[in-house]
Protein backbone atom coordinates (compact mmCIF):
# COMPACT_ATOMS: atom_id res chain seq x y z
CA UNK A 1 0.00 0.00 0.00
CA UNK A 2 1.67 3.45 -0.85
CA UNK A 3 1.68 6.19 1.60
CA UNK A 4 -0.94 8.19 1.67
CA UNK A 5 -0.96 12.24 1.09
CA UNK A 6 -4.16 14.58 0.96
CA UNK A 7 -3.71 18.27 -0.14
CA UNK A 8 -5.60 21.73 -0.85
CA UNK A 9 -4.61 23.70 -3.91
CA UNK A 10 -6.53 27.17 -3.50
CA UNK A 11 -6.77 29.40 -6.67
CA UNK A 12 -7.80 32.50 -7.55
CA UNK A 13 -8.42 34.62 -10.93
CA UNK A 14 -5.50 36.76 -12.23
CA UNK A 15 -5.31 39.08 -14.96
CA UNK A 16 -7.36 38.20 -18.20
CA UNK A 17 -7.76 34.52 -18.62
CA UNK A 18 -5.14 34.00 -15.62
CA UNK A 19 -4.92 32.81 -12.48
CA UNK A 20 -2.66 32.16 -9.14
CA UNK A 21 -2.31 29.50 -6.78
CA UNK A 22 -1.05 29.22 -3.42
CA UNK A 23 1.73 27.35 -2.49
CA UNK A 24 3.89 26.66 0.14
CA UNK A 25 8.19 26.24 0.50
CA UNK A 26 9.18 23.84 1.87
CA UNK A 27 10.85 24.21 5.63
CA UNK A 28 13.94 22.99 6.98
CA UNK A 29 17.67 22.80 5.94
CA UNK A 30 17.71 21.26 3.06
CA UNK A 31 15.53 23.63 1.41
CA UNK A 32 16.42 26.72 2.94
CA UNK A 33 18.41 28.09 0.19
CA UNK A 34 16.44 26.16 -2.37
CA UNK A 35 14.04 28.09 -4.63
CA UNK A 36 13.10 26.28 -7.87
CA UNK A 37 11.44 23.44 -7.23
CA UNK A 38 11.00 23.78 -3.31
CA UNK A 39 7.54 24.62 -3.26
CA UNK A 40 4.68 22.34 -2.60
CA UNK A 41 0.69 21.91 -2.52
CA UNK A 42 -0.29 22.28 1.41
CA UNK A 43 -0.55 18.53 2.11
CA UNK A 44 0.17 15.83 4.74
CA UNK A 45 0.11 11.82 5.27
CA UNK A 46 -3.95 10.57 6.31
CA UNK A 47 -4.08 6.76 7.18
CA UNK A 48 -6.23 4.43 5.04
CA UNK A 49 -9.07 4.42 7.48
CA UNK A 50 -9.55 8.76 7.38
CA UNK A 51 -11.63 10.96 4.74
CA UNK A 52 -8.91 12.54 2.59
CA UNK A 53 -10.55 15.97 2.34
CA UNK A 54 -10.94 15.59 6.04
CA UNK A 55 -6.72 15.24 6.22
CA UNK A 56 -6.12 17.98 3.66
CA UNK A 57 -8.12 20.49 5.63
CA UNK A 58 -6.20 19.66 9.06
CA UNK A 59 -3.02 19.42 6.98
CA UNK A 60 -3.64 22.53 5.74
CA UNK A 61 -4.54 24.19 8.90
CA UNK A 62 -1.64 22.78 11.00
CA UNK A 63 1.42 24.10 8.05
CA UNK A 64 -0.56 27.35 8.10
CA UNK A 65 -1.48 28.21 11.01
CA UNK A 66 -4.86 29.18 10.13
CA UNK A 67 -7.91 26.92 8.94
CA UNK A 68 -8.75 26.85 5.33
CA UNK A 69 -11.00 29.00 4.29
CA UNK A 70 -14.87 27.75 4.05
CA UNK A 71 -15.59 26.41 0.55
CA UNK A 72 -16.74 23.82 -1.98
CA UNK A 73 -13.57 21.80 -2.31
CA UNK A 74 -13.60 19.63 -5.33
CA UNK A 75 -11.46 16.42 -5.94
CA UNK A 76 -9.03 17.49 -8.32
CA UNK A 77 -7.69 14.20 -8.40
CA UNK A 78 -5.49 11.38 -6.89
CA UNK A 79 -1.74 12.18 -7.98
CA UNK A 80 1.26 9.39 -7.75
CA UNK A 81 4.48 10.97 -6.53
CA UNK A 82 7.69 9.65 -8.22
CA UNK A 83 8.50 8.58 -4.12
CA UNK A 84 5.67 6.34 -4.78
CA UNK A 85 3.64 8.49 -2.48
CA UNK A 86 0.10 9.09 -3.58
CA UNK A 87 -1.36 12.33 -3.26
CA UNK A 88 -5.38 13.04 -3.12
CA UNK A 89 -5.70 17.46 -4.43
CA UNK A 90 -8.96 18.96 -3.69
CA UNK A 91 -9.41 22.42 -4.73
CA UNK A 92 -11.01 25.57 -4.09
CA UNK A 93 -11.31 29.14 -5.80
CA UNK A 94 -10.72 31.22 -2.82
CA UNK A 95 -8.68 34.49 -2.40
CA UNK A 96 -6.90 33.28 0.95
CA UNK A 97 -5.07 36.54 2.86
CA UNK A 98 -3.93 34.54 5.98
CA UNK A 99 -2.05 37.63 8.79
CA UNK A 100 0.74 35.19 8.74
CA UNK A 101 1.89 31.71 8.35
CA UNK A 102 2.66 29.64 11.63
CA UNK A 103 3.28 26.37 10.47
CA UNK A 104 4.00 23.19 12.69
CA UNK A 105 7.45 21.72 13.13
CA UNK A 106 9.59 18.70 13.33
CA UNK A 107 12.51 17.23 14.62
CA UNK A 108 15.75 16.88 12.96
CA UNK A 109 19.26 16.20 13.15
CA UNK A 110 21.52 18.88 11.75
CA UNK A 111 23.99 18.89 10.95
CA UNK A 112 23.80 14.99 10.02
CA UNK A 113 25.95 13.25 12.18
CA UNK A 114 26.54 16.03 14.69
CA UNK A 115 23.97 14.93 17.58
CA UNK A 116 22.11 17.91 17.71
CA UNK A 117 18.13 17.69 17.29
CA UNK A 118 16.73 20.54 16.43
CA UNK A 119 12.97 21.68 15.16
CA UNK A 120 11.97 23.38 12.15
CA UNK A 121 9.29 24.53 10.49
CA UNK A 122 7.59 22.19 7.84
CA UNK A 123 6.82 25.10 5.85
CA UNK A 124 8.68 28.33 5.81
CA UNK A 125 6.87 30.46 3.47
CA UNK A 126 3.44 30.43 1.78
CA UNK A 127 2.25 32.63 -1.08
CA UNK A 128 0.16 33.39 -4.24
CA UNK A 129 2.26 32.58 -7.87
CA UNK A 130 0.60 32.92 -11.13
CA UNK A 131 0.64 29.67 -12.71
CA UNK A 132 3.41 30.06 -15.13
CA UNK A 133 6.01 30.99 -12.10
CA UNK A 134 4.05 28.19 -10.07
CA UNK A 135 5.53 25.39 -12.42
CA UNK A 136 8.90 26.73 -11.98
CA UNK A 137 8.72 26.65 -7.83
CA UNK A 138 6.78 23.71 -7.47
CA UNK A 139 8.34 20.46 -7.22
CA UNK A 140 8.32 18.41 -10.10
CA UNK A 141 6.28 15.23 -9.14
CA UNK A 142 3.70 18.02 -8.51
CA UNK A 143 3.59 19.68 -11.90
CA UNK A 144 0.45 17.30 -13.00
CA UNK A 145 -1.71 18.91 -10.31
CA UNK A 146 -0.87 21.82 -11.70
CA UNK A 147 -2.01 20.51 -15.52
CA UNK A 148 -5.23 19.14 -13.54
CA UNK A 149 -6.20 22.15 -12.34
CA UNK A 150 -5.59 24.35 -15.59
CA UNK A 151 -7.97 21.48 -17.43
CA UNK A 152 -10.65 22.15 -15.11
CA UNK A 153 -10.33 26.34 -15.35
CA UNK A 154 -10.28 25.38 -19.13
CA UNK A 155 -13.26 23.54 -18.81
CA UNK A 156 -15.59 26.20 -16.88
CA UNK A 157 -14.72 28.97 -18.97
Amino acid sequence: MPVLSAGILLYRRAAPGGFEVWIAHMGGPFWARKDAHAWSIPKGEYGEDEDPLAAALREFAEEMGTPAPAADYRLLGAFRQPSGKVITVFTAEQDFQPERIASNTFPLEWPKGSGRIQDYPEIDDARWFPEPEARLKLVKGQLPVLDALVQLIRAES
